[in-house]
């Protein structure tokens, strides 16, 4: 399965190497022209020409991990690679740099700490990745400050129709993005896959300088509240209620003319869907809709819960609910135009 290969790639903010290659690999040969620019960003066309040509946007980069120093025992520190609660690290396995080396991340025993230490979460500084070595020169022949360390979380179904996984934010935009390139749409598609969102939507401030369209369309895995501690109102979005359609968030204000033309379509043939709950987040609408003279943008996601964690879950309903949704907007694009 497309999506599983995806999720279970190394993609690190940064270091979207393995990421990019498989998309690449996988659009050229359905027949796709592929261009990469200079900060790593890829960039797809579909082909067709027409009056309409939009951008249809995900980014690659997952959060994750990153190598800064040895201790003398041997133990490796390590700092984030975007947003991570460090409360969710502890025991976690773990694979560090090229030659994904194995390691698990450990903190000081509950047995060894005194009664105000069990009182709070640990920070990231007092973490460490035990490799299984015993001396600072040992781990230097496998370890280097600067490597790339990425979780082990393979893809699975479970459940009633749900699936869990790393980096489905946000591998889900981008398998969606090369699904909506491959089909015949009557429209022109430009295709971007950007890189380091996860650190501050900067591939996407490099790809937006370079693209002239009339709308893009941001697709994402966001962020999902359904849990029985957070109150309803708080709940941004909910498993199997359909794809999340954003009115705003933290970088962006979506066109109203825009949203309710997209749901619209949603209404119009019955799917599922709900609007994104919260604006805190953002994503890389916050550059693209400042490019140049301002360009018009809509985002959809599927709601995932536990993002920006070593595993997160989604409900493949919303994933073919945001599927059909797209297809169908977008040939009603192709009819009636963008504005």
């Amino acid at each position: 399965m497309l999506l599983k290969n995806l999720c279970e790639l190394k993609g690190v903010a940064g270091n979207e190497k393995a990421v990019r290659d498989f998309i690449k690999k996988d659009l050229e040969t359905a027949g796709k022209n592929t261009t990469i620019d200079r900060l790593g960003n890829l960039i797809v066309t579909n082909g067709v020409n027409s009056d309409i040509h939009i951008g249809i946007t995900a980014h690659m980069d997952e959060v994750g991990l990153m190598v800064k120093g040895i201790d003398d025992s041997g133990l490796i520190r390590f700092t984030n690679v975007g947003g991570l609660d460090p409360r969710v690290l502890v025991s976690k396995v773990i694979e560090i740099g090229d030659e994904d080396i194995p390691g698990v991340i450990g903190a000081k025993p509950i047995h060894m700490q005194k009664s105000e230490e069990r009182k709070k979460a640990f920070t990231i500084d007092q973490l460490y990745i035990d490799i299984g070595t015993e001396s600072k020169e040992e781990t230097e022949k496998y370890v280097s400050p600067g490597d790339y360390i990425n979780f082990i979380s393979p893809f699975e179904p479970f459940g009633n129709h749900k699936v869990k996984a790393k980096a489905l934010d946000n591998r889900v935009g981008c398998f969606m993005v090369m699904e909506l390139i491959k089909m015949n749409l009557p429209i022109e598609i430009t295709g971007i896959f950007t890189v380091q969102e996860e650190l501050g939507l900067r591939g996407s401030q490099v790809a937006a300088n370079n693209l002239d369209a009339d709308l893009i369309l941001v697709l994402e895995g966001t962020t999902c509240g359904d849990l029985t501690e957070v109150e309803p109102h708080l709940q941004t979005t909910e498993l199997g209620k359909g794809p999340a359609i954003s009115l705003m968030d933290r970088t962006s204000i979506y066109q109203r003319s825009l949203v309710d033309k997209l749901t619209a379509v949603a209404d119009y043939h019955k799917i599922p869907w709900q609007y994104r709950r919260n604006s805190f987040g953002g994503n890389d609408a916050g550059r693209f809709q400042h490019s140049k003279g301002g360009t018009p943008c809509l985002s959809v996601a599927t709601p995932c819960r536990y993002i920006h964690s070593p595993v997160s879950v989604m409900d493949e309903r919303d994933f073919e609910g945001m599927k059909k949704l797209l297809t169908l907007f977008i040939e009603d694009l192709s009819k009636g135009g963008v504005l």
